[in-house]
């Protein structure tokens, strides 16, 4: 845990990987807190098929 702590500590680049997207090595899902039907939900609702844009024909969120 020490030498952990110590490399992130000297780390200027941090890679964050929420723990809901992490999937099974065969692309099943594994574990999560708030069980898996919760993490099934939130990796559809993050899925790019459904997400078409992150802005409005304008180019800011929210604008109609």
């Amino acid at each position: 845990m020490r030498a952990v702590a110590a490399a992130n500590s000297r780390n200027p680049v941090w890679i964050v990987v929420p723990c809901h997207r992490v999937v099974g090595a065969d692309g099943s899902l594994t574990g999560y807190a708030g069980g898996l039907a919760r993490k099934k939900w939130l990796l559809e609702h993050e899925s790019p098929s459904t997400q078409t844009s992150l802005f409005s024909e304008s180019g800011f969120p929210g604008a109609v």
